[in-house]
């Protein structure tokens, strides 16, 4: 069970068992459509079950989303959706989400630009997809830079920096090397899937 730990400044949601949200800032009880105004305002709160101090926040959030797409909101395309859930379960899965939230963040950064494109792209289906290519590639890049981050076993880039980082042990070199091949095969791997998803939209 994950125990709630709310942040300073940090609205907190109670949740109890008839499913009604309880909002401690204002004494009053709210609405999922409340929770969707806050975070289009940039407020933060943490919704904890009021009785276990449970942190349902992410259930909610996704409650949130399943509604708006029941309204026809339709932000998520059915082949993203299709992606998604193909990734659970898969070796990728522990990735996906810090993939996803980076993609966002970036996205986030460049609204205006962003909104401008979107504009004149909408003029144009040629305008559209080179839009979306021109993100995806952004982001693989952005991908690639971190995974290399938190990939110390890179190879070395000359010879005598080979040697010097060469393991002592030949087994631990072994699995460095098997390790970083896996690595790679995974990036492949979502490499391919984006493709497949870039030419369904084509």
């Amino acid at each position: 069970m994950t125990k709630s730990k709310s942040g300073k400044g940090e609205i907190v949601i109670k949740k109890y068992a008839n499913r009604r949200l309880y909002d401690t800032s204002t004494s009053q009880y709210v609405t999922l459509d409340h929770l969707r105004d806050l975070v289009k305002k940039g407020v933060d709160f943490e919704v904890i079950d009021a009785k276990s101090g449970e942190d349902l926040t992410h259930g909610v959030l996704a409650q949130i989303i399943f509604e708006e797409e029941s309204r026809g909101a339709n932000l998520l395309p059915v082949d993203f959706l299709r992606q998604l859930i193909g990734f659970y379960g898969d070796s990728l899965q522990n990735v996906v989400p810090g993939y996803l939230q980076m993609s966002m963040n970036n996205f986030t950064q460049q609204q205006e630009e962003y909104r401008t494109k979107v504009g004149d792209a909408m003029m144009s289906p040629q305008a559209t997809m080179a839009l979306i290519e021109e993100q995806t590639r952004r982001n693989m890049e952005a991908f690639g830079n971190t995974m290399r981050m938190f990939t110390p076993f890179v190879a070395a880039t000359t010879p005598e920096a080979e040697a010097a980082e060469a393991p002592a042990d030949p087994v631990a070199g072994t699995e460095s090397e098997a390790d970083m091949a896996q690595m790679r095969e995974e990036l492949d791997d979502m490499r391919a899937k984006l493709d497949q998803l870039l030419k369904k939209q084509k």
